[in-house]
């Protein structure tokens, strides 16, 4: 990020914006790996596999689908790799005993217990502060930036304000996306 006067304070007001959706790209993946009782295949996906002398993700070795709400199935494939995925889930903190037939790995969602619904309301929230941690430190970089090229003169004070102003208002604007995604997540999770 180049701050210089004159630059367009909407061109850098948009590379703000892509620095901080980053985080909540990061988050929203974050929070669809929570088990909610619903089956979803990013619970699984990025679980790694020892196999073909290297850990690989489940994603990449195997087609993940969700059967209904409550049923993963997940099918290899290369069915050599099938006990290698059923010993990776076995070990994961998923705590879900995976059933194969022999072609095909199925793994049943059990519904969930209250004091399970607490911890990942606990998870979640974990996750939404490091999420804004993260969003936090991007605004304290380009802040940083932001001084210094008023410190060498590059811009005026005026300039720096309004660039810090813009600053700010698109952190609170990412906070607020952050929570809002935490909000609806942990709505998901307690009323299912």
């Amino acid at each position: 990020m180049n701050i210089v006067e004159g630059s367009s304070i909407k061109q850098l007001e948009k590379e703000i914006e892509n620095q901080m959706d980053k985080h909540i790209k990061h988050f929203e993946k974050e929070v669809s790996k929570l088990r909610t009782g619903r089956a979803h295949p990013s619970m699984v996906e990025d679980i790694r596999v020892s196999c073909y002398g290297t850990n690989m993700p489940i994603k990449e070795i195997a087609s993940i689908s969700a059967q209904d709400a409550s049923l993963l199935v997940i099918q290899p494939w290369d069915k050599s790799l099938l006990d290698d995925i059923i010993k990776a889930l076995s070990i994961s903190d998923l705590n879900i005993n995976p059933q194969s037939d022999g072609e095909i790995i199925r793994l049943k969602i059990p519904p969930m217990s209250s004091s399970r619904r607490d911890e990942l309301v606990k998870s979640l929230h974990q996750k939404l502060e490091f999420s804004k941690i993260a969003i936090r430190n991007t605004r304290k970089d380009i802040q940083n930036k932001i001084r210094e090229a008023e410190k060498s003169k590059d811009i005026s004070e005026d300039y720096s304000k309004r660039l810090q102003d813009i600053l700010q208002k698109t952190t609170d604007k990412f906070i607020k996306l952050s929570d809002d995604l935490a909000i609806q997540k942990e709505g998901e999770i307690k009323n299912l």
